[in-house]
Parts: C-alpha cells; structure tokens; sequence
C-alpha cells in the first residue's frame, strides 16, 4: 500500500472510530500531518482522495470538513458507474435492481404517509394527461416517472437500500427518453403497471406491491432482450 493510501485509510479508520465525526473540521493541515506521520504533499494528496469519495469537503476559506456521510452522498459514485456501463451491463444493474426495489415497496407499503400516497396519484394523472397531448413531452413524463419512484423508495425505512436503488435507477433518463420516443406502448405499458403499483400501496398491501414492483422492472428487463441491446432506452 502507498503512502496517500495509506493516509487515506488511516483519515477513515479516525472517522469510523468517531475521532473525527459528521461535520466536524479537520485538524490544520501540518497538525494533521504530524499525527499521521506523513508529509503535507501527502495528506493533501490523501484529502483530494476523500473529496473525490465525498467523505470530506473542502470550505473555501474554512478549512476542511468531514461530510454528512450519508449513504446517498456515499454510494452517489455507483449511478456514475450504471451510467458508464448502461450500454454493455444495463441488464445486470436491472437485476440487481429487480432484487432490491420490490422489497422497498414493500417495505414502503406501511410506512408512506397518505399525504404522499395522494401525491403519487398526482403524479400518474399528470402522466396520463402529457402522454394524451399530441406532441409528447418525455423530459417531463421522464421527470415524474422518476419522483414516483423515488417518492416509494424514501418510504422504504432503509436510507442505505434507499441510496442504492436511487444510485442504480436515477441515471438512465437518457435511455429511457430514447425508448419512450421509440416505443409507442411505452408509457402506456409504463403507467398501467405503476397504477398497480399504487394500488396496492393505497391498499397497504406488502405482497401486491412486491409483485407488481417485481412484475414492472421485469418488463423492463424482458424490453431489453427482446431489443437484443441494452443501447436502447429504459421505461422504469
């Protein structure tokens, strides 16, 4: 292991050992350097290292802090990664995804507050009535399809599971435009299945919403074979 390394993994183990916590500012630099027996050019090496992990963040001015770690500023690097690998792997984190976001919704099903239960059927009318217009807006229907899904998952209970799926599903707007302009069925298909959805979180039901979750990032999926490429778009 290298020294940068090295200093890096040491700066965690302080922050994980609660020697350094949420929010609070890093020693000054030759002090810091100093406890961890390295040379300033390598802490400061050791420190752009975190920034770019988003385990810190540098105050223009202030000094240097410890971030929130939360798990969506954390784990924010793996929608890079669905992104980078949506042409070869969009399959895989399809999967991936068919695995985790129905035990959200279902976990999202006694928790989400009727308040937000209204508001996703908002959401799915305003959908109906874009996909309706003669000259289809798919940036817009692509927004609200994604502040359904998100407004589920934030109910879920699990900040880390929550991060995960919001990292793996909320960059791929791209494709999914390009499908939804493509794809006549797409939206339709979409809403119907979202409608289940709903349904079943409006009847409190963990098992009907865990299908039908299920049941819509599988056609998701089955779209993609039949494509015979996961270069086209993605209706999620």
């Amino acid at each position: 292991m290298g020294v940068i390394e090295g200093a890096v993994d040491t700066i965690k183990q302080m922050i994980i050992d609660g020697k350094l916590r949420p929010g609070q500012k890093l020693p000054v630099e030759k002090d810091l350097a100093d406890q961890l027996g390295v040379a300033r050019n390598t802490l400061r090496e050791a420190v752009r290292a975190l920034i770019a992990m988003r385990v810190v963040q540098t105050r223009q001015g202030d000094g240097t802090y410890v971030t929130s770690l939360s798990p969506g500023l954390l784990l924010d690097a793996m929608g890079f990664a669905a992104d980078l690998h949506m042409d070869a792997g969009a399959g895989q984190f399809l999967h991936v995804r068919r695995i985790l976001e129905p035990e959200a919704t279902a976990a999202a099903a006694t928790r989400i507050p009727d308040a937000d239960l209204l508001r996703l059927g908002e959401l799915l009318d305003e959908t109906e009535r874009l996909a309706a217009e003669s000259e289809v807006d798919h940036g817009k229907l692509i927004a609200l399809d994604e502040d359904f899904h998100s407004l589920i998952i934030s109910h879920c209970g699990n900040a880390v599971l929550a991060a995960v799926i919001q990292n793996m599903s909320g960059r791929t707007a791209r494709a999914r435009i390009w499908r939804g302009m493509t794809d006549p069925e797409a939206v339709q298909r979409s809403l119907r299945e979202h409608r289940a959805v709903h349904r079943a979180l409006l009847a409190r039901d963990p098992e009907r919403a865990r299908l039908h979750a299920a049941l819509h990032v599988l056609g998701v999926e089955e779209s993609l074979t039949d494509s015979h490429t996961y270069g086209g778009g993605i209706d999620v």
